[in-house]
């Protein structure tokens, strides 16, 4: 069965304020939403992991060239269009099945528990290539 992460990004959505600014009760109604889909789907077989991140304002970038030492810098930046805010990796039949766990993902209540319709990337996840021998 193929893998398939769903993607989480810190963008913006219209209409909704970012989660740090909801008030306790929709945060909670929030997580716990995000914990009973993955609880259905470690039911049904197809849950792998899923995480949510810290914020992207405790984000590090780290680039190194391989000499000397890595050049570490704090995040996030303006010019930095998406920052991961949470992602699901899931083992289903197909991709239309990842694409439906990724609707439901993305109707996930917000402030005053409405869908917040927050965008899903759905995204194979390719297995390493294996050398020739």
């Amino acid at each position: 069965m193929p893998k398939f992460m769903l993607l989480q990004n810190y963008t913006p959505i219209e209409g909704v304020e970012p989660i740090s600014s909801w008030a306790p009760e929709d945060i909670n109604a929030h997580v716990a939403f995000q914990l009973a889909l993955n609880n259905e789907l470690v039911a049904s077989g197809e849950f792998v992991d899923g995480q949510g991140l810290a914020g992207p304002e405790l984000a590090k970038f780290v680039t190194f060239d391989g000499v000397g030492a890595p050049v570490v810098t704090d995040g996030p930046f303006p010019e930095a269009k998406e920052l991961l805010a949470g992602y699901r990796i899931v083992d289903v039949e197909s991709e239309a099945r990842a694409v439906e766990i990724a609707a439901k993902t993305s109707a996930a209540p917000g402030p005053g528990g409405a869908p917040i319709r927050q965008p899903i990337e759905v995204r194979q996840v390719m297995g390493a290539p294996t050398p020739e021998l």
